[in-house]
């Protein structure tokens, strides 16, 4: 499978290249947990919907501790790529995989000893509760297989091979499907059924890519005399992953507070937040993955000292986001009401009516979230990934408080939860582009 060069030739045509399948990964990749709101919402009703929602809030923040570590490691992989230096790449690999597989067994062991403390803290209603725990019992089975996906993922990105990783998502999505409609229609599993469905299709593709990446990169296996600590290589990958980790644990844990302020409002805006979440992250994983691939660019490039292409790739990366943000909001919002009902039955005029509220003033907004992905990616890559926490901070730190501040007036009830939303957007931007401009020679020089 050919990998793309991205220090050489032309840069808008070769991040666009290594781009486009990581959108369209991801967005196989969403198909997962859609999937399953789609059918559930179709075939089990609002509660079942409700649970499957919820559930899917839980789980990106839970599984975004191990996708941050993975995302750090990938921009160790990339730096160590543009330099060439093989050997370092070699050590950063074993280190960065035995760290993340160690927190993978972590995380699992935390979700099942606490998860009744866990629902209680998101005020998940009483007609809810069942349903979502089962659900998510069976899904966090399979989080070894997240990992595996990840972090081999994350390699291949980083040697300019984005194909692979679209290719086992692409065959793990439509398996998803599929066993989606055995399990829930044919054999009657309910919300189980669901879960067991993403499992089994997590796990053919991470062990998958595993497989793949371990026969076709033989540069990259280790000696025996290779298989030994290094506390230098195991702090670097340290200060990357667990940063980057932070900043994406961040990222979801305020998601998560405004998950619980939305159950409180009840199992119909559940319901068509749990509809209208999965709009929007359609919506805008193409920037968030240009913005992942712009990241791989940055630090390729940083990495091979070639600071004149960086600066010609952040202005070709920024026009390339607002052209697309444009386009993608002018459809979200005209058609905010159709693509409601993609998930939900039209008699559910409240819920559809709820969720076409969220949808237009998210979908006006995306410019906002779409250059926040480029700031991310660009810090990360330059060896800042303590400027990506400052910045998440900022983003849903003021989400979370205007949304709990402005839900609590009468007059503006939910509306407020999504208001918030683009207000943090758009300070996050201000600042990540005002120290860009003050910090600009220093942050590329490369030590």
């Amino acid at each position: 499978m050919r990998q793309i060069s991205l220090t050489e030739g032309s840069i808008t045509k070769n991040l666009m290249y290594f781009a486009l399948p990581m959108m369209a990964g991801n967005l196989l990749q969403q198909c997962y947990n859609v999937a399953d709101t789609l059918i559930v919402g179709r075939y089990l009703g609002a509660n079942a919907l409700a649970a499957v929602g919820s559930s899917y809030t839980l789980m990106t923040f839970l599984t975004s501790i191990l996708l941050g570590m993975c995302m750090g490691s990938g921009a160790v992989f990339s730096i160590r790529y543009g330099e060439k230096d093989t050997r370092q790449m070699k050590a950063g690999m074993l280190h960065s995989f035995c760290l993340i597989a160690a927190v993978t067994v972590c995380v699992n062991v935390l979700v099942f000893l606490g998860l009744p403390l866990i629902m209680r803290l998101l005020n998940v209603p009483p007609e809810v509760a069942p349903a979502m725990r089962e659900y998510l019992l069976v899904i966090f089975i399979g989080i070894s297989a997240t990992f595996l996906y990840n972090y081999f993922a994350a390699f291949l990105r980083a040697v300019g091979n984005s194909m692979v990783p679209l290719i086992f998502l692409g065959v793990s999505a439509v398996l998803n499907i599929v066993l989606d409609f055995g399990f829930i229609l044919i054999c009657g599993w309910g919300v189980g059924g669901a879960a067991v469905a993403t499992v089994i299709s997590q796990f053919v593709s991470g062990i998958g890519i595993a497989v793949y990446t371990v026969a076709n990169f033989s540069e990259f296996r280790f000696s025996r005399e290779e298989l030994h600590f290094d506390a230098g290589v195991m702090r670097e990958i340290l200060g990357f992953s667990f940063l980057t980790c932070m900043q994406q644990s961040i990222m979801n844990f305020g998601i998560l507070m405004v998950q619980g302020l939305v159950n409180s409002f009840g199992p119909v805006v559940m319901a068509a937040f749990a509809a209208a979440v999965k709009i929007d992250s359609f919506a805008y994983m193409p920037v968030q993955d240009f913005g992942n691939a712009f990241s791989t660019f940055i630090a390729q490039n940083f990495g091979a000292g070639k600071h004149e292409r960086i600066e010609k790739g952040i202005r070709s990366a920024l026009l390339t986001t607002l052209c697309f943000c444009v386009v993608i909001s002018t459809v979200v919002f005209a058609f905010a009401r159709p693509l409601m009902q993609i998930f939900v039955r039209a008699e559910e005029a409240e819920i559809i009516k709820v969720g076409v509220g969220y949808l237009r003033i998210e979908g006006a907004c995306y410019i906002g979230i779409g250059i926040l992905f480029l700031l991310y990616g660009f810090y990360r890559a330059v060896k800042r990934p303590g400027m990506s926490v400052v910045l998440t901070i900022l983003s849903l730190g003021t989400r979370v408080v205007l949304a709990y501040a402005l839900s609590a007036v009468p007059a503006i009830g939910v509306t407020g939860i999504w208001a918030a939303v683009p207000i943090g957007w758009g300070l996050a931007d201000l600042t990540g582009i005002l120290y860009y401009v003050r910090k600009r020679k220093s942050l590329l020089a490369h030590s």
